[in-house]
């Protein structure tokens, strides 16, 4: 009886197997179906492309909240411009997900890569991340390293002046208006100052040159000196970019600021002077009327004074003292 039945019970074991694999099997090609349907098509791209990116990578980047039409993005741009896309040394998948959980701009980060590559100039996109990090912009810092920009010196929209006052040793004002162009220096744009302190440098630079000048006229026979001298001193030193040249736009001859300071001073001296004459005359009318009122108190006392002798000589009278001197008492006797 039981050997009838074991033949039984190794087939309903069969069946059981079966069973599980065939629905082991419908789910993971369920899976599979749905991975590629939801990334099958972007894979295809990348595959197709050569930019290097795993069917599982997607699927890690959908876990990690990364967007994954970005970062496939990001390196068939890369490869059409030909960077390095390499997992070791190039701009490996990891590397362009770390940047964009930092919360950096990543497209921006590889179209400034890829304008700087095509520019001939060197950066990479650890670099490029760093700037882009820093809160600078770096696709713009990459387009004034290849286009020079123009800055108005001073800048009529923040500071809400239109030229420089600047006064050479012999006293007369020029107003200047200069324009700076300068190129984004990548080597120090972490750190390095902005476009505030170049156009300040370059003020101070200009009112020192036209200060140390003899005359005005020696600004306005030659203005590329004054240029000339400040963009030796070196004022882009420490900053974001690097100065090319520094225009005198315009040049204005103002007050003669000498000669007013001169009045002003001349003014100043006066009523210096009068002060101090006025302080003498109070000094002296106050004397005199110290010396008015010593009078007085003298002529008191002398007043004083005369009227103690009728009452001196009446208290001698009357006490018997009063005598006459012996000059006298000789006199009577001979008589």
């Amino acid at each position: 009886m039981f050997e009838a039945l074991a033949p039984a019970a190794a087939g309903e074991a069969g069946y059981m197997l079966l069973v599980v694999g065939m629905a082991l099997a419908v789910m993971l090609a369920i899976i599979v179906l749905v991975v590629l349907f939801n990334y099958g098509a972007l894979w295809f791209q990348a595959f197709m492309s050569g930019a290097d990116v795993s069917l599982m990578s997607l699927i890690g980047m959908s876990l990690r909240k990364v967007k994954p039409t970005m970062i496939v993005t990001a390196k068939i741009m890369a490869v059409q411009a030909g960077l390095n896309v390499n997992r070791r040394t190039g701009m490996s998948t990891p590397r362009l997900e770390a940047h964009y959980l930092a919360g950096g701009d990543l497209m921006r980060v590889v179209r400034a890569i890829i304008a700087a590559h095509r520019a001939s100039m060197d950066l990479d996109f650890d670099r490029a991340a760093a700037i882009d990090l820093a809160g600078r912009d770096v696709l713009d810092a990459v387009r004034t390293s290849v286009y020079p920009k123009v800055i108005d010196c001073p800048e009529p929209d923040r500071t809400g002046r239109t030229s420089l006052s600047a006064v050479a040793k012999d006293g007369i004002e020029l107003l200047i208006r200069a324009r700076v162009t300068v190129r984004t220096n990548l080597n120090q744009l972490i750190g390095g100052a902005t476009e505030e302190t170049i156009i300040a440098r370059v003020g101070e630079g200009i009112i020192t040159s036209i200060g140390s000048s003899p005359t005005y006229m020696h600004v306005l026979e030659m203005p590329d000196r004054i240029s000339k001298g400040v963009l030796d001193r070196g004022l882009d030193a420490f900053t974001a970019f690097e100065i090319v040249s520094i225009d005198i736009a315009d040049i204005d001859v103002g007050k003669n600021i000498g000669a007013r300071l001169q009045t002003d001073q001349a003014e100043a001296d006066t009523r210096v002077a009068r002060a101090r004459a006025e302080q003498r005359r109070a000094e002296a009318v106050a004397h005199e009327q110290e010396m008015k009122a010593k009078v007085a108190e003298n002529r008191a006392k002398l007043v004083l004074a005369e009227a103690e002798i009728p009452q001196a000589m009446a208290t001698a009278f009357r006490t018997g003292k009063l005598h006459a001197t012996p000059a006298n008492a000789g006199q009577r006797g001979h008589r």
